[in-house]
């Protein structure tokens, strides 16, 4: 069937008829040529002219305002249903559904979608539109780029007064979002009408936080909850432990009772793997590390005393500052000390004193970062002082494997969570280290300066190409490396872990090594007799003197007698082949040369 639509138009809304006629081509202007003008003109020869065949285009460029977005939600009503019917009464909406179905047409109109979803089922059972051909492949080997990586966007703190960025966490869903807790670290010192708000950024918007989260007291940490992203966990600079409910606003949800709560700054802050979602545990440089449940926050659910020699005495516990929780392994944690001491610890010992395992000792400062390896967690990672150290639990003296003293203090550090060789570290002079053991081993596979300020904490995306670093002013850079950087390269995991097991290898056979010496210089020192009076000390270092004199000289005499017998015996040897030289010459001398005087006889 065709269609037609017929235009109609009044014959006035024209204008003016236009009446066209055919006719001849007529000379109205004839301008002759006229040779006086080019006196004035300098011909140009050759000439070089470019031309383009589209229309030229000009390039103009304003100041224009900055677009600021803002993100608002509405509440859905359900629809569809007639006016006369209430959707939220249940006996209207079963009454009309009983009305509808006793309708002749609604068979039909079910028998005819009926089969045209009978089809589309069939389509997805023989086609799966999401099938993975090539699951099975090993990942292909990312070219020879070099490694690189990029500023994709800058969230700045909105106060006046800039405040660090000391923690950071990302969305667990998606990584949309990113949580940055802002506080000052200047013990006493922080400036008058400093805000102690923290901020949600969204990964889109840098130009205003989304959500703004107000607590009691600066926040040092700040993590989301894995299993219910509404729900964040901060640790506050006056010990409490606060936790906050997006859905709810920015003010706290549950905060923790002073009495019960830590005594200094909590350092660290971590979900366990529960059932309930609810269950963390927290450190601070009290020496205090302690268990919560954010249903009941009025107290601690359980508390351990960070004493190392196992007698559960406040005073001499270590400050921790760093903390570290694997959900593979549900029963160990690990706390980095200011001391910079690492303390494993298992949570399933029936006293304090078997809680905590052993230690591991390697910084002169405070253990910054402490991560365990996500494919291998027998490794783990620690950055303090100048330097970043690679650790196995089956070495505890020293650490497998660590990159050089730099010239300035590592702040922060973390594993790549989709390579198993790469980690990144942060310096107080503004620079991202990103090392690839698989690349190389004594520098890092790419230096970054991020910015001029010193950056304080960083935080890898779990796709690992994304990487968010802090920084002392509260700007958040985020930053995109380059694909080598977050691709799992082929075998790497058996090349890591070959490497790993090859360091500690080499560090058991150096401690056996070192045990076996200690034990002999034990021995020695326990079969040596009373130390000797200074008298005799005197003495015996006179005789040694005296003896080392004459073994020196006697060794100078040694040498000489040995030189002049040398000399003795060449002496004879050279006044022969003088003598055969001689007689030599004179077998060659003329006989009328013989009768001359002295001064023709050779010499």
């Amino acid at each position: 069937m065709e269609i037609v639509y017929v235009y109609l138009k009044k014959r006035s809304e024209f204008g003016k008829q236009c009446n066209f006629s055919d006719r001849q081509a007529e000379l109205t202007i004839d301008i002759q040529p006229n040779p006086e003008l080019a006196e004035q003109f300098v011909e140009r020869n050759p000439v070089d002219l470019g031309i383009q065949c589209s229309t030229c285009m000009s390039e103009h460029e304003v100041n224009t305002e900055r677009f600021e977005m803002e993100t608002r939600g509405v509440n859905h009503m359900e629809g569809g249903w007639p006016k006369d019917v209430n959707p939220l009464e249940l006996e209207q909406t079963i009454r009309f559904r009983k009305k509808v179905e006793k309708d002749e047409n609604y068979i039909t109109a079910i028998m005819q979608l009926g089969s045209i979803m009978e089809h589309c089922i069939k389509q997805n059972n023989a086609i799966d539109i999401y099938q993975e051909y090539f699951d099975d492949e090993d990942p292909m080997e990312v070219t020879d780029e070099a490694p690189s990586a990029k500023t994709i966007n800058v969230f700045r703190d909105p106060q006046e007064i800039k405040r660090a960025a000391t923690h950071l966490s990302w969305h667990p869903d998606g990584n949309r979002k990113l949580a940055v807790a802002y506080s000052c670290l200047d013990f006493q010192r922080a400036p008058m009408g400093m805000s102690l708000d923290s901020y949600i950024w969204d990964m889109e918007n840098p130009n205003k936080p989304e959500t703004a989260l107000r607590p009691s007291s600066p926040l040092l940490t700040l993590e989301y909850n894995p299993k219910d992203s509404h729900i964040l966990l901060g640790g506050c600079y006056n010990g409490q432990i606060a936790c906050w409910d997006t859905r709810k606003g920015s003010l706290v949800a549950e905060l923790s009772t002073i009495e019960f709560s830590h005594r200094d700054p909590v350092y660290g802050t971590i979900w366990l793997q529960s059932k309930t979602g609810t269950e963390c545990f927290s450190t601070s440089t009290d020496g205090q590390v302690m268990w919560w449940d954010i249903r009941k926050l009025s107290e601690p659910t359980e508390l351990l005393i960070m004493d190392i020699s196992k007698k559960e005495n406040l005073d001499n516990s270590l400050g921790a500052i760093s903390l570290e929780f694997e959900s593979t392994l549900p029963t160990k944690f690990m706390v980095g000390t200011e001391q910079g001491i690492v303390i494993s610890c298992n949570r399933k010992g029936k006293t304090p004193a078997e809680k905590i395992v052993c230690t591991f000792s390697g910084h002169h400062g405070p253990v910054y970062a402490l991560q365990r390896n996500p494919f291998y967690p027998k490794n783990f990672l620690t950055v303090g002082d100048w330097t970043a150290r690679i650790w196995s639990e089956d070495s505890r003296e020293s650490s497998i494997m660590w990159t050089k003293y730099h010239m300035a203090y590592l702040t922060d550090g973390a594993w790549s969570p989709v390579r198993p060789a790469v980690f990144f570290t942060t310096k107080m002079d503004g620079t991202l280290d990103i090392w690839d053991l698989v690349f190389k081993q004594c520098e890092p596979a790419l230096s970054l300066k991020v910015c001029d300020e010193a950056l304080f904490c960083l935080r890898v995306q779990d796709n690992g190409y994304l990487t968010a670093c802090g920084s002392r002013l509260g700007a958040t850079t985020l930053l995109e490396v380059s694909h080598g950087l977050s691709t799992l390269q082929r075998n790497e995991k058996n090349i890591a872990s070959s490497i790993f097991e090859r360091e500690t290898r080499r560090e058991k056979i150096l401690e056996a090594r070192h045990r076996e010496m200690r034990l002999k210089e034990k021995g020695k020192a326990e079969g040596k007799e009373e130390e000797p009076s200074e008298d005799e000390m005197a003495v015996n270092l006179e005789e040694l003197v005296a003896k080392a004199e004459e073994e020196f000289f006697d060794i100078i005499f040694a040498e000489q007698k040995r030189k002049e017998k040398d000399a003795m015996h060449k002496k004879p040897m050279l006044m022969q082949d003088l003598e055969e030289e001689e007689e030599e010459l004179v077998d060659q001398q003329p006989d009328g040369e013989e009768e001359g005087g002295e001064e023709d006889r050779p010499v």
